[in-house]
């Protein structure tokens, strides 16, 4: 009785689990307390990290060499203090050799050169003001010298940090830091461990710097050496084929796209295509600019080796040459633009020109392939008969953009949606059937002549006729812009009618001739590549006369 009365009151809900449930239960708290099914989970991560362990290494062999060779530098280092015989000798100051050695170790023969370098004029300088500054403050007194040695600390701090931000000394940099770290460490530490020996404390720590110094470079340049002006030599000639390879691709696409797939707003702004690894390719060109300085400053500094077998070698043009390539790869980037815009020329019209683009596109991109098969095998060949039919093909593209340039300023309205996929019409077809038709017009106008003009009854129909026939070029029209200059597939006269309701926001209208004119800014874009590829085959030209191929 209680029971009824409460449940006029509140409602209670009671959960009863099934044996289903209690069973898939069970066996997932067996899994997670048994080890077979942890062990498995955690096993997969491990197994993935090994693989993307391995597949790091293998992309570039260089970096397993670089990392066995530094774990040899300092092995070899270190032998000093584990053996006694050379312990007794150098003492615990050999500990500065490994430090070096960690610090000075480069990826390429050049930098670690230039690392050296820096390390062993920033020692030396720091060295010498050392033992300057610490005879003075011994020959001031107790009282003045602790005073004397920590001014002189400010006053080389403040100097060599402003000086590592001069613009001519940042290559530099590394130097007026050793000087810094250096002098601090033999000033402060010859004023209270060597009871006043600051002359015995610099030389210490300077020829265990020098054993460091030494190993570090030896072992670099003896045990699989890899060189700066190796690596630059190939990044650069990579970098011609990349460009070459995107343009094709972007011309490709451009050309067999139909308007039907388009990636989302989002991925085109982001810059992600990952269905286009040439796109990829052509963006790591432009972005690297400061590796390509960086290996011509490192090779700067290298003995000739391998291929470069006289000494200055005109490093500085490699980076040149990259940056005109740049120069070249921005139009690239901005046809890959165009062909992700969203104001597209219909279909039918790029196949229009899609003889003479692909014509100009396949003659460009052999030209850059052949300029960096000439960097890479050091060889210079005439290009003249290369730079003629690309100069021709490209005339060609712009004659065509000339004689039917009434395709890209006046609307056309196509007779029927079969004929999509189809190139409009030429101008010489165009010629042909106007004269016919202005010959079938004269006709009609004699014809017309003899009948009785002033009647009421033809005009009429003819005004129908007339009125007619516009609301049916209107809706063609229309019909047009639905079907071929519309991208996204979106109605273009979905808000033209005064006082729509709903929530649809107001999206900008392209008008036929502007969808029509982005085939223009496809093609001008392309004559500008062609163009700025003279300034590259002088760069490449100036390249081969200084490095002597």
């Amino acid at each position: 009785m209680n029971d009824k009365r409460g449940s006029n009151n509140t409602e209670i809900n009671i959960n009863i689990p099934c044996s289903v449930t209690k069973a898939e239960h069970h066996e997932k708290s067996s899994k997670g307390e048994g080890g077979g099914g942890g062990g498995e989970e955690e096993g997969f991560p491990f197994k993935d990290w090994v693989w993307k362990v391995w597949e790091f290494a293998r992309e570039d062999s260089n970096r397993v060499k670089f990392s066995l060779k530094v774990g040899l530098a300092v092995l070899l280092v270190s032998l000093l203090i584990l053996f006694r015989a050379p312990y007794e000798v150098f003492g615990t100051n050999i500990i500065w050799s490994i430090l070096t050695v960690a610090i000075m170790f480069e990826y390429t023969v050049g930098a670690t050169f230039n690392r050296g370098f820096n390390r062993a004029l920033g020692s030396l300088l720091a060295g010498v003001l050392a033992i300057s500054v610490a005879q003075i403050a011994l020959s001031s007194g107790r009282v003045a010298e602790p005073i004397i040695i920590g001014f002189s600390i400010f006053l080389i701090g403040t100097i060599t940090s402003f000086m590592k931000l001069w613009p001519s000394l940042v290559p530099y940099e590394y130097g007026f830091r050793v000087v810094l770290f250096t002098y601090c460490l033999i000033v402060v530490s010859g004023y209270r461990l060597s009871m006043g020996n600051p002359m015995r404390t610099a030389m210490d720590r300077l020829y265990s710097i020098a054993i460091g110094g030494f190993v570090a470079v030896l072992v670099n340049v003896l045990v699989c050496p890899i060189w700066a002006g190796e690596q630059l030599h190939k990044e650069l000639v990579n970098n011609f084929n990349s460009v070459a390879d995107s343009l094709e691709e972007s011309v490709r696409k451009y050309l067999e796209d139909d308007g039907s797939v388009h990636p989302e707003f989002s991925k085109t702004v982001m810059g992600e295509f990952p269905d286009e690894p040439a796109y990829r390719k052509c963006r790591s060109t432009l972005n690297s600019s400061a590796k390509l300085e960086a290996l011509a400053v490192s090779a700067k500094w290298e003995p000739p080796h391998g291929r470069f077998r006289h000494f200055f070698y005109p490093w500085s043009e490699y980076v040149k040459v990259a940056a005109v390539l740049r120069y070249c790869a921005y139009e690239v980037m901005a046809l890959h633009g165009v062909l992700h815009s969203e104001i597209q020329a219909p279909y039918n019209l790029r196949m229009t020109f899609q003889s003479e683009i692909q014509e100009a596109t396949s003659q460009a991109a052999e030209l850059v392939r052949s300029l960096g098969q000439d960097i890479s095998d050091m060889k210079r060949s005439t290009r003249t008969s290369l730079l003629k039919k690309l100069h021709s093909s490209t005339e060609r593209l712009q004659r065509a953009i000339d004689v039917h340039s009434y395709l890209l300023t006046s609307p056309c309205d196509p007779p029927d949606t079969n004929g999509y996929s189809k190139p409009l019409t030429k101008l010489s077809q165009t010629l042909s059937n106007n004269f016919s038709d202005l010959t079938s017009q004269l006709a009609d106008l004699d014809s017309s002549n003899s009948l009785d003009k002033n009647s009421n009854q033809s005009a009429q129909q003819q005004q129908q006729q007339q009125t007619e026939s516009n609301n049916y070029h209107e809706l063609m029209r229309k019909h047009s812009r639905r079907q071929h200059y519309s991208w996204p597939p979106l109605q273009v006269d979905a808000f033209e009618e005064e006082g729509s309701s709903g929530d649809f926001l107001p999206r900008m209208k392209a008008l036929e001739s502007t969808a029509a004119l982005s085939l223009a800014n496809f093609t001008s874009l392309l004559i500008e590549f062609v163009a700025r590829l003279d300034h590259l085959v002088e760069a490449v030209d100036e390249l081969s006369k200084l490095a002597k191929f």
